[in-house]
């Protein structure tokens, strides 16, 4: 009688144990699915808010551009700026032509302005990159792959830092020199994203340089609140 009733107490314990083993996990499930919400809510809202930024330098950029009368292609979501190498370039070269120099004169400061003249919206960038793009045309005597996707690297490379390089020397704002410098970068895509026409490759519109902005990135901890 007395094992039975110890068998008894040893079930009642076991289940006890149990019960409380998946009342733990269902609390921990409850807890882990909140902070997915959190989290998920918490990436709409800065995306959305991310985007808003994006817009409203895009729009005051647009609207200083078609000021000055500038004709430059702009991606009114994102703010990116393409402009043809036929502006800036010769075919083949990395070194402005005049014509690229008085297109940088007019476009940067106004582009540059824009983006710092408002500081709560300047402080939502976090970089401006100058791109370059080429076509994927090959270099004569180069049979190569490798070797001719890495000179149209070089190329599209020295292209963006020479439109980065003269973008210093035209007459934006000064004050806002130590930010530009702060999140300038300079990147070459070689002929990897050319521009496709119907499924066929725009030589022209390929051989570009964008100029394009990146917001704050986003994270569960910033979401949470756990960082700012």
């Amino acid at each position: 009688m007395a094992l039975i009733k110890r068998q008894a107490n040893d079930y009642n314990e076991e289940n006890i144990f149990w019960v409380t083993m998946s009342d733990l996990l269902l609390g921990l499930a409850i807890v882990f699915i909140t902070l997915f919400v959190v989290a998920m809510t918490g990436f709409s809202q800065q995306a959305l808010q991310h985007q808003k930024v994006q817009m409203e330098v895009t729009q005051k950029i647009q609207e200083q551009l078609k000021k000055a009368d500038i004709q430059v292609e702009v991606d009114k979501m994102t703010g990116d700026l393409k402009i043809s190498d036929v502006e800036l370039f010769e075919l083949g070269s990395y070194v402005l032509s005049d014509r690229g120099k008085a297109l940088l004169n007019k476009l940067a400061p106004i582009y540059i302005n824009s983006i710092f003249a408002d500081k709560e919206l300047s402080s939502e960038i976090k970089y401006i990159i100058v791109e370059g793009h080429t076509d994927s045309h090959m270099f004569a005597g180069v049979n190569s792959k490798d070797e001719q996707f890495l000179r149209n690297m070089d190329l599209s490379l020295k292209r963006a830092n020479a439109v980065a390089d003269y973008m210093f020397k035209t007459g934006y704002n000064k004050e806002y020199s130590d930010k530009f410098r702060k999140i300038l970068v300079v990147e070459g895509k070689s002929f990897n994203e050319p521009i496709l026409i119907n499924g066929v490759e725009d030589f022209d519109k390929s051989r570009r340089v964008e100029l394009k902005l990146k917001v704050q990135d986003w994270d569960v901890a910033t979401a949470l609140g756990l960082k700012k």
